[in-house]
């Protein structure tokens, strides 16, 4: 195949474009701004018609390309480090959800803060969120593995962080590249639940997840990317990762380094490879980039001295909370919480309260709905959430506040025409200004309900900052006005409601309705008030 010279940045936008991605997510900041930049200046990128716009915030950026993942494309997201923690949010909890289509968490982490405010090392998100890490040491190692990784998170569902520190990012070298793959087509998943983070699907996907950890160890003790080099010298052991190989192999020009190498570019950290090292030599080294993740989980990792139990070896549950009766147990006590639940102690799942305006809402968005089938409305977090539930079943996603309308704008940008976001009055002055205005931007066709009940309903009705601006912020925010349509969610207007919802979903644009009607629970409060 052809060979380019690139930065580490650009190897890395070339591979995902080689690897059939259908849209880039991101928001400048050095070292990674180049990445997008050179996907929006590639031929083959606006041939294959991938998005490559800059995003309003990384949180946004990230729900996008969650929203593509989830109509079945593959997507890259890239940030610099500190721009992860505006992510945290959507990158926690897209753990839980899984991936669809393939989906890559390119972090480009600076030590010494060459542009930096901090030296934050990303693995450490990635070990929080028991995802996978990939951590090249070179240009072609960048390439490769961001070429691999897309197939990667589609062989477990689950998206996969490409770790990069600014040396490897700002150098050049030659690169091979690899076939140019085509896009994935739209395609949803089987599971219509999987985006849908309600406690009780959560703790059910948080299962799945931790289940997943020893296959993606044992990838890792197998992996291309993870060499065990044998040495002569067993006086000491070197575990490197990342571009710190080279740093050690650049002591060595000409000649072998006489000690056992271990090369972790790849994680969970290969611990049956560790426990080689650690065996065969009298002392370790370890050398990486950024904080000492490996180094801290060396010293307690093997257990080599007195035995640890606890969670990792099943002494207690690896997920949920603790209670006294688990501790007993751990302890060899007297197991005295083991009753079964009485049968008469029914399950009570919440609901929307009788009255709710969402109930209204929501039966004129399912009847519009049905011509075109499941799967097309997104949703956010708010007592609306209970919209996934029957006897409504309207919604399809729940991931974090405000990722509604990036997820439909994702979908939309796949290809999945209408997409619907529905959120809530005081969750779309929270965090939902900005996705709708990467819409605007980019005038990408999704349909916004802003459902306002004059309060935030789901944490006890405090009041909205959105109360009586929405419209306004909508019109501000370059919302054409004759495609922001306020309606009021009552029965008697349901035909007058629905007709106004096909219009708009069949608008080839930015459109916002804004279902109003004052939450019943407040409205309560205060006629009891007078």
């Amino acid at each position: 195949m052809s060979k380019l010279l690139l930065l580490g940045d650009e190897a890395i936008g070339q591979a995902a474009l080689d690897a059939g991605i259908s849209g880039v997510y991101a928001y400048p900041g050095t070292p990674s701004t180049e990445i997008m930049e050179y996907v929006q200046h590639s031929k083959q990128a606006a041939e294959g018609q991938v998005h490559r716009s800059w995003s309003a915030n990384e949180k946004t950026a990230m729900e996008s390309a969650i929203g593509m993942s989830y109509a079945g494309k593959r997507a890259l997201v890239c940030m610099k480090h500190v721009g992860l923690n505006v992510a945290a949010d959507p990158f926690m909890n897209s753990a839980i959800t899984g991936a669809n289509g393939g989906l890559v968490y390119l972090i480009a982490d600076d030590p010494s803060m060459h542009s930096s405010q901090d030296e934050q090392d990303s693995r450490f998100f990635a070990k929080f969120a028991y995802i996978p890490v990939f951590e090249p040491s070179n240009q072609q190692e960048a390439y490769d593995m961001t070429y691999d990784a897309f197939a990667f998170s589609e062989k477990y569902r689950i998206p996969v962080m490409l770790r990069v520190t600014t040396r490897l990012a700002h150098s050049r070298a030659g690169v091979a590249k690899k076939e140019s793959l085509p896009q994935n087509e739209v395609k949803l998943c089987d599971n219509k639940k999987q985006f849908i983070l309600l406690p009780a699907h959560a703790r059910v996907f948080y299962r799945e997840l931790l289940a997943k950890q020893p296959l993606l160890e044992k990838e890792s003790v197998e992996s291309k990317y993870n060499q065990y080099i044998d040495g002569s010298d067993k006086s000491m052991g070197v575990i490197v990762s990342g571009i710190a190989y080279n740093y050690l192999m650049e002591n060595y020009v000409g000649t072998k380094c006489p000690y056992p190498v271990l090369k972790i570019t790849q994680y969970p950290i290969p611990t049956q490879l560790v426990a080689r090292m650690v065996n065969e030599c009298e002392t370790v080294l370890v050398a990486e980039e950024g904080y000492p993740l490996i180094e801290e989980q060396l010293k307690g990792l093997l257990n080599a001295g007195k035995p640890v139990k606890g969670r990792l070896d099943g002494t207690l549950p690896r997920d949920g909370e603790l209670n006294p009766n688990l501790l007993a147990v751990a302890l060899g006590l007297t197991d005295t919480y083991g009753a079964d639940v009485p049968e008469i102690v029914a399950p009570r799942p919440p609901a929307l309260c009788l009255g709710c305006p969402h109930i209204d809402s929501y039966t004129a968005l399912n009847q519009a709905m049905e011509q075109y089938g499941p799967g097309r409305v997104f949703s956010d977090i708010g007592c609306y959430t209970l919209g996934a539930l029957p006897p409504y079943n309207a919604i399809y996603s729940t991931v974090d506040m405000g990722a509604s309308i990036t997820m439909a704008k994702g979908a939309s940008d796949a290809g999945l025409r209408p997409a619907v976001a529905v959120i809530g009055d005081s969750t779309f002055t929270h965090s939902g200004i900005t996705s709708l205005l990467d819409c605007v931007v980019e005038n990408t066709p999704v349909t916004v309900f802003i459902l306002d009940n004059f309060t935030t309903g789901m944490t006890g009705g405090q009041d909205s900052h959105a109360l009586g601006r929405i419209g306004n912020i909508c019109k501000g925010l370059g919302v054409a006005e004759e495609h922001i349509r306020v309606i009021t969610p009552l029965k008697k207007n349901h035909e007058t409601n629905l007709q106004i919802v096909k219009e708009e979903l069949e608008y080839q644009g930015v459109s916002v309705i804004i279902p109003t009607r004052e939450c019943v629970q407040t409205l309560k409060k205060k006629l009891t008030k007078k």
